[in-house]
């Protein structure tokens, strides 16, 4: 069993929802996602989903990804925006103005060819749940991505619904508003939440589920 402890979080919050499943809570999981129209890899850390991820994407693709510490610690984060392969829209949007170019800003976000990034908890039943203080993520999640990949830890897969909007409460959302606090002077929010419970478009979404605690 692998637990991270997480400072300034009850032990017991840490403990239940930071804790890699067991096998077959991941298989489960997995079975109910691929059930439900959800592509899932395995990957047994950090580096090898990174070498996954990549190979997922094509040199040349135009891709975007929402604020995510799990993608942070994959080193994806940085391949992405830094390396020179891909068409990066985060940078491009980020070196905009928001006051003058927000129209923009809003179009190129909303519809990349490749979203990537993360979900705060993934459901034995085969559900994603994902929160968000801006839901900048939450469209291109949703339908306007034209392909999605998602990295998690599986720590992050739990029972059901109503322990994934928990874990949402009382774990990441904690750890979320302490790095947006350090990371841009703000607090998070809990704002918007989106549940995917099936996608109808084959090989549109694919998971890709560590065997490390990763992320929140």
């Amino acid at each position: 069993m692998i637990t991270e402890v997480k400072p300034g979080l009850d032990p017991s919050i840490s403990r239940r929802f930071g804790t890699l499943a067991s096998e077959p809570s991941v298989e489960r999981a997995a079975a109910a996602l691929e059930g439900h129209g959800i592509t899932v890899i395995r990957a047994k850390d950090a580096a090898e989903a990174k070498r996954v991820v990549l190979g997922l994407i094509p040199d040349g693709s135009q891709v975007n990804h929402g604020a995510s510490a799990t993608l942070d610690a994959t080193g994806i984060t940085d391949e992405l925006d830094k390396s020179g392969r891909y068409d990066a829209l985060r940078p491009q949007v980020w070196g905009m103005d928001r006051a003058t170019q927000a129209d923009q800003i809003r179009r190129l976000s909303a519809a990349p060819d490749v979203m990537l990034g993360s979900v705060q908890a993934i459901t034995e039943t085969g559900s994603l749940i994902a929160a968000s203080s801006t839901g900048s993520q939450v469209g291109p999640y949703a339908s306007g991505g034209g392909k999605v990949i998602l990295v998690a830890g599986t720590q992050k897969i739990v029972p059901d619904l109503d322990e994934g909007l928990r874990r949402i409460d009382e774990y990441a959302f904690p750890l979320e508003d302490v790095r947006a606090q350090a990371a841009y002077g703000v607090h998070s929010g809990i704002n918007k939440v989106l549940i995917i419970n099936r996608e109808i478009q084959p090989g549109r979404i694919t998971v890709v589920l560590v065997d490390e605690v990763l992320g929140f």
